[in-house]
């Protein structure tokens, strides 16, 4: 069955309310982290959600910021082409938002013919204003990669006095800063980590001080009609009062829309410059009447989303830049800024890859109501906020389950029990509700809730609003707990009938609030009242929705057959936080680290339980004693019999490059070139110790990719108990390369005895001998070669990996 089409994209309509949404555009070098999607997408989603439910004619434009030196770095370190890197990531944000509920009218990309377009047209009009000059420009320029470097492709120390921490070329992370890399202190280039030095170079500069009076014009009128977020005031009220300066819109990269100018075709924009301008490109894309949404400011308000970092450029170059062509544009009316939200100890960074991801969340299998729930609870709109596990837990297991689902649980399950006990599903008539003292003080109370909902809404204090949400199902709770319904339903049915229809109403009535939040969740709650969203989920002045907040026994007719109830959250538990609070520990790198550390000693481990060893030649048919199978012992013996360890010489090591735990050596092992051989030995041995040394390999284990690359041997190493400690087998200085370890008085042919020695297979081990040398053994039998016994340096009764 063919889908049906996509409907029709959204134009601004006369006399309505057209809001025109956007939330800053995520960057497309790596997967979002909590912080960034609370920040940004997440908050306008609601926003936008809160304007459907209203039936304001709303559209909500956003999608990834794809050029630029972060896109061209992220290429390098995966080797592949920047379009390759945002086809990747664009997927994956794509799939994030997905999960987590975000409806966006349109998700877009600024690598877009629309992008080039409208730049270009921009860029026309700066020029044709006078608001465009060329100067030359000092540039760091890095001699070994033979290029100018780009602001993220420097990093140094911030040249604030107060701060010095480390900074990239742009800006510092730390005290947000904006810079430019010639100012920061000890400058090295990111790729070679070579000191770049300064040279000259031509670029084109958008004169922001001759734009000052228009700029502080539309700031001055738009910050108090706007009611902008008091951040984003002092944000932009600081860079008024340090002066605004000529700000570059070029830059010496590949990677980005060219400049339509003879003598700048070589360069492309500069990434603010453009990026913004992805607004209406991506709505270009959207529909090819974009200008009815982006030059119509009579009809249209325009509402931006985003974290304090972006402020600057969309209250001060963003509007500089419309303002110089002289058109008539949708400017920004409202801006919404949250501050930062921490992870645990610290921040989340996408660029260190600390925190809790887009993917992790999903990982978790915690629900995406639950994570928007938390995050917009924990919305840092004044002040940084703190992500915590243990906090999760407690909003989950004390707001979310014991009083929202509590309360819309204990109502629909009364209501579908059976006559005599309840009201077989069907929603009881209660005529002169409204003359019941109890129901009338709550709707009253109820009524107050849903007048301050709407105007935090409208403010865009969504926290707020979700706050008064959740205290109408707080008074929910104590309404039904003060009635006593259970006994009224015997003592006084009208009054019984009453509560459960108007508490049924107030189900309703969080379901329609709630939405905007927790939009899986409220569709959830109309499939329990046997309701359709898409019929049902409204809250409009037009349809006469907002006053019945003051009769909810309204909302649900008489006679209305509901339908199942189920629970609708799984409460987190201790084990459960204690699990999410390692796993997602340290960074991205560190996790992988391990991740992959732990299945390379998985693997490893398998493959010495001999099922993996090939004997190096054609597969002979197996010669079965006369019980039918072989015995357990004659297997142990061909087992150790198989280990084809040999003195290696590794001629080169280096860190494998897509895992931070691997390392790539090449092993001359006694054959014509050397072996690829791949070892999870980073954590614990120095690049420079694994350089020209001699080693024991294991050389007939089936060859293995790991991570991209095919392993052909394995280095045998020695671990203490705990395995905190590894360090390398050795055979002795003079053993010859290639030459083939044996166990004392055991020649390793598969007739051979362990000169009477236990044959159980058990483990390969490290023992101290009588001689208080440490040697590798298999049970108590050294290692030799014909120079000696192979040793370690200090791992006692420990077992070799």
């Amino acid at each position: 069955m063919a889908s049906s089409p996509p409907p029709p994209p959204k134009l601004p309509i006369p006399g309505r309310r057209n809001i025109l949404i956007t939330s800053a555009l995520p960057y497309v070098n790596n997967v979002p982290h909590l912080g960034n999607i609370i920040g940004c997408v997440l908050s306008a989603d609601v926003f936008a959600r809160y304007c459907r439910l209203r039936g304001y004619n709303a559209i909500y434009i956003c999608g990834t910021d794809e050029y630029g030196t972060a896109t061209e770095t992220k290429a390098m370190e995966e080797k592949c082409t920047p379009k390759e890197i945002c086809d990747k990531y664009h997927a994956i944000h794509s799939e994030v938002y997905k999960w987590f509920n975000i409806k966006f009218d349109k998700f877009g990309r600024t690598s877009s013919p629309e992008q080039t377009e409208v730049c270009h047209a921009i860029f026309h009009k700066l020029m044709e204003n006078n608001w465009l000059t060329e100067n030359t420009m000092q540039q760091l320029y890095c001699d070994t990669c033979q290029r100018f470097l780009a602001d993220r492709l420097v990093e140094g120390t911030c040249p604030n006095k107060v701060c010095n921490a480390a900074a990239r070329g742009d800006q510092c992370e730390t005290c947000s800063t904006l810079l430019n890399p010639t100012e920061l202190i000890d400058p090295k280039c990111k790729v070679c980590k070579n000191t770049p030095r300064v040279r000259d170079t031509d670029h084109l500069f958008l004169e922001l001080p001759l734009l000052k009076d228009k700029l502080v014009n539309y700031i001055n009128e738009t910050s108090v009609a706007g009611m902008w977020s008091q951040n984003a005031i002092q944000a932009t009220n600081a860079w008024l009062k340090e002066g605004l300066k000529p700000r570059c819109i070029t830059r010496d990269l590949k990677w980005g829309v060219p400049v339509p100018h003879e003598k700048y075709k070589d360069k492309v924009f500069y990434v603010w410059f453009d990026a913004p301008i992805g607004y209406v490109s991506i709505t270009a894309s959207y529909t090819p009447d974009w200008e009815k949404w982006w030059k119509n400011p009579d009809n249209v308000e325009l509402f931006q989303f985003m974290g304090k970092d972006n402020v600057p450029f969309h209250t001060i170059m963003f509007p500089s830049t419309l303002l110089g062509t002289g058109e008539k544009w949708t400017m920004m009316k409202t801006i919404s800024v949250t501050e930062y939200l921490n992870y645990e100890a610290g921040k989340f960074s996408k660029s260190k890859g600390i925190g809790v991801f887009g993917n992790d969340a999903k990982d978790t299998n915690i629900p995406p109501e639950v994570w928007r729930y938390y995050l917009l609870m924990n919305r840092p709109e004044a002040s940084d906020t703190l992500f915590t596990w243990a906090d999760l837990q407690a909003k989950l297991n004390s707001e979310l389950l014991n009083n929202l689902g509590n309360f819309i649980n204990r109502v629909l399950s009364f209501v579908a029990k059976p006559a005599g006990g309840g009201y077989d599903s069907i929603v009881p008539d209660a005529p002169n509700a409204e003359s019941h003292p109890l129901t009338k003080a709550y709707s009253e109370k109820t009524s107050k809730w849903v007048e301050q909902y709407l105007d935090a809404m409208e403010k865009v204090k969504l926290k707020q609003g979700l706050k008064c949400a959740m205290a109408i199902s707080s008074d929910g709770n104590a309404y039904l707990q003060e009635s006593q319904f259970w006994k009224l339903y015997k003592e006084d049915s009208a009054a019984c009938a009453i509560v459960m229809k108007t508490s049924l109403g107030l189900v309703y009535l969080l379901a329609c609030l709630l939405e905007p939040f927790m939009p899986s969740f409220s569709e959830e709650v109309l499939r329990q009242l046997n309701l359709s969203p898409e019929e049902n989920l409204s809250f409009s002045e037009e349809k006469g929705e907002i006053p019945k907040a003051k009769s909810p026994w309204d909302f649900v007719p008489a006679g209305h057959k509901i339908g199942k109830p189920a629970p609708l959250f799984k409460e987190l538990k201790d084990e459960g936080v204690a699990l999410h609070r390692e796993k997602y520990a340290g960074s991205q790198a560190e996790r992988s680290s391990k991740a992959a550390a732990d299945a390379e000693a998985s693997k490893v481990a398998n493959q010495l339980k001999g099922t993996k060893l090939s004997d190096g030649g054609p597969k002979k048919e197996q010669k079965k004693q006369s019980g039918g199978s072989k015995s357990k012992t004659a297997e142990a013996d061909i087992n150790v019999a198989k280990l084809d360890i040999r003195v290696g010489l590794i001629r080169k090591a280096e860190k494998h490059p897509d895992a931070d735990s691997l390392y790539v050596e090449e092993i001359d092992v006694g054959e014509d070139t050397p072996r690829t051989v791949v070892s999870g030995l980073v954590k614990f041995i120095p690049l420079e110790e694994m350089q020209n040394r001699k080693v024991c390999v294991l050389c007939n284990l089936k060859p293995v990719a790991m991570r991209g690359i095919k392993s052909h041997a394995m280095v045998l190493a020695a671990s203490n108990e705990d395995h905190t400690k590894v360090e390398l087998v050795e055979p002795p200085e003079s053993a010859a390369v290639g030459e083939r370890v044996t166990f004392a008085g055991y020649s390793g042919e598969p007739e051979a005895s362990l000169s009477g020695k236990s044959k159980t297979w058990e483990k390969l081990a490290v023992e101290l001998h009588s001689n208080g040398e440490l040697v590798a053994c298999y049970k108590d039998v050294p290692f030799t070669t014909s120079a000696g016994v192979c040793k370690v340096k200090t791992i006692a009764n420990g077992e070799i990996r």
